[in-house]
């Protein structure tokens, strides 16, 4: 009995295999048109290009093209003041004069000696023409002469130097002194920037040295602009590496005439190199597996939409778009959303094309800090 109960089961579990079987021969085709009568709703892009740079990103300080600190060569109080802060000044411009009485009083004194030395000298001319005096009394005279111009010569260079100026062209800083106040050869009295250009000193490390050259693009930004993008150029790297930190300082140079930079802003630099045009897709339009990538290029015929999946290689990220180098090119449309629901080859009804997203920047491929 239990041997006739064994075999009654096998004989049911292969009849029911055996059914399977031919349902499953007998009825392709009829899946087959179900699921192409099944199309999947995408949103695709038209591919188009975009532009891309390569960018190595660094830390920078502002610094004034020229920049001095006022102060005065000799020890007196001041006795005018002809600046604000702010003002913009021209080279040459007084500032600011000391107290000169003494010296004024002095050079009076020296051009009144030098008047008459000269007088002296003129009458030893005289007196030697008509042969009543000697030649050695006139070279005495001339000698007065040079002695006394180069005593008025040299209260007139103090005098000068109690007069302060301004060295070139710029905007003064805030003011530290007041008329009246002792000064002494050292002492701040303001300081005068010149922020028609902004040197921008950052540091590279080492291995990006053969990126850099003078000439590069760099775009700078401020937290105080956010919106607002500062372009500029390398003007000059240095010619020795930091033997601690591996890294060197490159200087570039940007506009100011705004004068919406100040020295000693703290600045995010952008050195764009190796600028093209290259085809890009959304972000959302590559899947991966393992280390390749892929796309849906979409097949638009009479009958319908298809899509069939392509491998490409991708170039740099800019945002949310990335470089195509191989694989579709100018003219195809992708899948850019749904990519997730969709195989090879499977039927599709286009729902939405995404409007071109462009590309003003570059592709970050590297970040250096400053110390």
């Amino acid at each position: 009995m239990r041997r006739a109960g064994f075999l009654i089961v096998v004989g049911l579990v292969f009849a029911a295999m055996t059914a399977l079987v031919v349902v499953r021969a007998v009825q392709p085709e009829e899946a087959r048109r179900g699921f192409a009568g099944r199309q999947t709703p995408v949103a695709v892009y038209d591919i188009e290009t975009h532009e891309f740079a390569d960018i190595v990103e660094a830390l920078g300080t502002a610094r004034a093209d020229e920049t001095v600190t006022i102060t005065a060569r000799d020890s007196d109080t001041i006795s005018r003041i002809d600046f604000e802060s702010g003002d913009q000044v021209e080279a040459g411009t007084i500032l600011a004069e000391l107290t000169d009485r003494e010296e004024a009083a002095s050079l009076a004194e020296a051009r009144a000696t030098w008047r008459e030395a000269q007088r002296e000298y003129e009458r030893a001319v005289d007196l030697l023409e008509r042969g009543v005096s000697t030649r050695q009394r006139l070279d005495e005279a001339s000698s007065t002469v040079e002695r006394a111009r180069a005593r008025v010569n040299s209260i007139e260079a103090r005098l000068a130097d109690r007069i302060i100026r301004a060295p070139f062209s710029g905007v003064i800083g805030l003011r530290e002194v007041s008329v009246g106040q002792l000064v002494r050869p050292g002492d701040a009295i303001a300081s005068l920037d010149d922020t028609r250009i902004i040197k921008l000193d950052f540091t590279v490390p080492e291995r990006f040295l053969a990126a850099l050259q003078p000439g590069l693009t760099i775009a700078a930004r401020t937290s105080a602009y956010p919106d607002r993008v500062f372009e500029g150029a390398i003007t000059q790297i240095n010619s020795r590496i930091d033997p601690i930190t591996r890294a060197v300082t490159v200087r570039a140079e940007i506009d100011n005439e705004s004068g919406r930079l100040l020295p000693g802003q703290l600045m995010t630099v952008e050195i764009r190199r190796d600028e093209r045009l290259r085809p890009a897709v959304p972000g959302s339009a590559i899947t991966r597996y393992l280390d390749q990538a892929f796309v849906f290029v979409v097949d638009e015929t009479d009958e319908g939409a298809s899509v069939r999946q392509v491998e490409v290689e991708l170039g740099t990220a800019s945002g949310d778009m990335v470089e195509i180098v191989r694989g579709v090119g100018l003219g195809d449309v992708v899948v850019s959303e749904g990519t997730h629901r969709i195989r090879d080859r499977m039927p599709v009804v286009v729902t939405e094309r995404m409007a071109p997203r462009r590309v003003g920047t570059g592709a970050a491929i590297s970040t250096a800090s400053q110390q």
